[in-house]
């Protein structure tokens, strides 16, 4: 694998696509399979294979075969220095004045004159995209358009996508995979006739590039994007042939009659300043040095490395014999498949660790796959729930390391964020707000309402403390605690006081919602929404948290406790619902797809069950209003709800969610719908599972929170990680809690909830009886690095 990269300047990165073709695979009997009757006909029924770079999409067909291409560095564009209003601090006073006035009106004018970025949008300053690399088609030569006994599937236990079919008296099967240990793609192609491996492979894309053979046996495919004025990328295919013939012309080479054959592919970005052409050569013979069984053993020991760190049985009914897109269907005509659910949430971790690895860019709005030149928003990033969700079940999914690129990816905003942060605010610190790309953009966006969010980079440093809380790693805090402080420091000096003293952001808005004045108008800048209060409350939580780890910046953090207990708290509205804004306004879209107030309730620790009961039930009241209103109609959105939800407690409500989820915001292939696509409800609904089996957010563990028992009566989950660096194992059978296994990573004292109606009874560590301290709620529990617990529950 290759070390971490700037996200800065443009620079190089190289990827080898292999494709190993000869005769005898077998299809594998696994527990995680996708598998279809069919051909993918469009996009959204094809199957992602990754290795956290390189990405493929998966279409099957018989005749001819079809692979779109992803590179995760190839991107249009580039930096914009100049996309800050150098200037705009200047107008702070006056649109703040105005709020105080409450007119909302004409703060927002002059919020969209001012606030927002210079050079305009995706046609402007901010054209950069996320691109396909583009397509590897193969045609098969005497094969018919037609076949019996077709199959298609992914198996997420090797991470290895399979084709098979017959066709006359032949069999044929293919086997498709990428692999982050050696940076490639495989496919082989069996027959159980020898000669019969005959194609004709192609690499094209829809502009900037050109490819040609290059004898005796290459096609090279190299551009530029921006119609030759952005980034440059190259892609190298080599065919090894044995029992046949390799040859070519003009942009193909051709296998004729083969027993076995191999393609390599190599591509390159420029993302770096190195050489695209240079490092395609050099992977293409690392690469070709190796045989195809050491790939494949090599890139399924890795793979599951990480993928076998979990295990969820929630159930099975004869449905999980079915197709995918069957078992799908009849989920949405009201049938169970507990084990559907189970495939989802395995589906979910497979795609965190195919698309995001140690070294690579983050998750992206479609996390690696994506097709075309402008893909939906250009698939980049955004900070107002989007990014933050794809990497929610990193930690407690036992995925830590695919959490490293969003770390990345933060650290080098910091730069460019401190310069947005004097143009804008006249303030000390980094800040971004609602977007940003591989160029590393930290402008407000183009239009306030949705555009102008400076807690986009606060709600990241998040994930930063989760990192820590979840592991313990102190090394790791040591590098993390700069960013979490520089961003504080930013927001000590933008906060202002509102009219009782408080203090608060101004101008702020709730993510791409709007209010109803006093007058009657629609406005989305105001005083103090609930959010920005929210995010910062957390932010200089951890802070203060991490600084008392580290036994460092004792005044700094003093200066973090003053500030923290004079934010405006949340507050409960009219209708018994979570304030959104600063004031009580009504909502102009009582249904709207965010929920930004709750952020305290998820993913944050400000509001819980249990200890702030009345927040929790004005949250509810919340939940309760903006579904009635339709609220939850994007994937994404459904995917929080589920979260909040298990936070709740409420264990049928955030199953009636998990499978509306299922049932309307699931594409064939089991990617999330936005609609268009978009990954992070997948990302939002496996950790949201996880969330129903256990929490660790409010200084405790709890085991099986939001448990529906009447839909997973019996079941268990393996693997799932609590915050103190504990590996949780739970069993349950016929409506009870039997068992639960805790094994320590590192020291530390624990109180142990139980499940509603159950307690805890013994633990065991080898054998033996370990004391602890029973209370009304659970157990407190000491416990040592590198041993396990064993906990007997009633």
């Amino acid at each position: 694998m290759r070390g971490s990269r700037s996200f800065l300047f443009p620079g190089l990165l190289t990827f080898t696509l292999a494709l190993c073709i000869f005769s005898h695979a077998e299809s594998s009997e696994s527990e995680w399979m996708l598998w279809y009757r069919q051909p993918a006909k469009k996009w959204v029924e094809a199957l992602p294979i990754g290795n956290g770079r390189l990405g493929a999409m998966l279409f099957g067909g018989v005749k001819n075969e079809r692979l779109q291409l992803n590179e995760d560095s190839l991107w249009s564009g580039g930096p914009q220095p100049n996309a800050d209003r150098p200037d705009a601090y200047k107008h702070l006073t006056e649109i703040r004045r105005l709020l105080l006035e409450r007119k909302y009106i004409e703060a927002e004018r002059l919020t969209n004159k001012y606030m927002t970025n210079r050079g305009g949008g995706f046609d402007g300053a901010y054209s950069g995209a996320y691109q396909t690399l583009g397509d590897l088609t193969l045609t098969f030569d005497g094969v018919p358009d037609g076949a019996e006994e077709y199959r298609r599937e992914l198996d997420l236990d090797t991470a290895i996508a399979r084709v098979s079919y017959r066709t006359d008296d032949a069999r044929f099967t293919r086997e498709m995979f990428s692999t982050p240990v050696d940076q490639v793609l495989v496919m082989r192609i069996a027959c159980d006739k020898p000669g019969m491996v005959s194609f004709t492979a192609r690499l094209s894309r829809v502009a900037d590039a050109k490819a040609a053979f290059i004898a005796p046996d290459c096609v090279v495919m190299s551009g530029r994007c921006d119609s030759g004025k952005g980034m440059k990328f190259e892609a190298r295919l080599k065919a090894i042939a044995k029992g046949g013939k390799v040859i070519g012309s003009n942009d193909t080479v051709r296998v004729e009659k083969a027993d076995e054959a191999m393609l390599l592919l190599a591509a390159a970005t420029n993302y770096g300043g190195k050489d695209p052409t240079a490092l395609c050569e050099k992977e293409i013979a690392a690469a070709s040095s190796k045989t195809f069984k050491t790939l494949r053993d090599a890139h399924i020991a890795e793979h599951r490395r990480l993928f076998r760190r979990v295990d969820l049985n929630l159930g099975k009914t004869a449905a999980s014999q079915l197709p995918t897109d069957m078992r799908l269907n009849a989920v949405k005509r009201g049938e169970k498949d507990p084990h559907l659910i189970a495939l989802y949430f395995q589906y979910g971790r497979y795609l965190l660790s195919s698309c995001s690895r140690p070294g690579c860019m983050p998750a992206n709005l479609q996390g690696l796959w994506a097709d075309g030149l402008k893909p939906p928003w250009h698939c980049d990033y955004h900070a107002n729930i989007n990014v933050q969700m794809n990497y929610w079940p990193a930690e407690v999914c036992n995925l830590a390391e695919c959490h490293l690129p969003l770390v990345d990816l933060l650290e080098s905003l910091r730069e460019p964020g401190r310069k947005t942060a004097k143009a804008y605010y006249n303030a000390p610190g980094f800040v971004f707000h609602m977007i940003t790309n591989v160029w590393g953009w930290t402008s407000p966006g183009w239009s306030a309402g949705w555009g102008f969010f400076p807690t986009g980079g606060a709600w990241l440093c998040q994930h930063l403390w989760e990192h820590y809380a979840f592991s313990g790693d102190k090394e790791f805090l040591r590098r993390a605690y700069p960013t979490m402080k520089e961003s504080a420091i930013f927001f000590l000096d933008y906060m202002v006081e509102d009219k009782k003293g408080r203090l608060v952001t101004a101008p702020s808005t709730s993510p791409e919602n709007r209010f109803y004045t006093p007058d009657g108008k629609r406005a989305s800048v105001c005083i103090g929404a609930a959010m920005d209060r929210e995010i910062i409350w957390d932010l200089f939580t951890n802070c203060i948290e991490a600084s008392e780890a580290l036994g460092t910046d004792e005044e700094f953090r003093k200066k973090l406790l003053d500030a923290r207990n004079r934010i405006a708290p949340p507050e409960v509205g009219k209708h018994g619902q979570l304030m959104e804004w600063g004031e009580d306004f009504d909502e102009a879209e009582p249904g709207h797809r965010h929920m930004s107030h709750l952020f305290a309730l998820h993913p944050g620790r400000q509001i819980t069950l249990h200890g702030t009961p009345k927040l929790a039930q004005a949250c509810k009241v919340t939940l309760r209003r903006r579904l009635s209103q339709g609220g939850g109609h994007t994937g994404w959105s459904r995917a929080w709800i589920i979260n909040f939800f298990a936070r709740l407690e409420e264990g049928e409500k955030a199953y009636e969610n998990v499978m509306a989820l299922i049932r309307k915001s699931t594409l064939p292939n089991l990617f999330d719908t936005h609609p268009p696509f978009q990954i992070d409800g997948n990302f939002g609904g496996t950790a949201g599972i996880a969330e129903m089996l256990l929490q660790s957010h409010a200084s405790e563990i709890a085991l099986l929170p939001a448990w529906p028992k009447e839909a997973w009566p019996s079941g268990y989950v393996k693997g799932l990680r609590a915050r103190g660096g504990l590996d949780v194992a739970i069993h349950w059978k016929d409506g009870r809690a039997t068992s639960a296994v805790l094994k320590a990573k590192i020291d530390g004292r624990h109180r142990i909830r139980p499940p509603r109606g159950h307690r805890i009874v013994e633990v065991r560590n080898g054998g033996e009886p370990i004391p602890f301290k029973a209370g009304r709620d659970g157990l407190v529990v000491e416990v040592k690095a590198g041993l396990t617990y064993q906990l007997t529950l009633q």
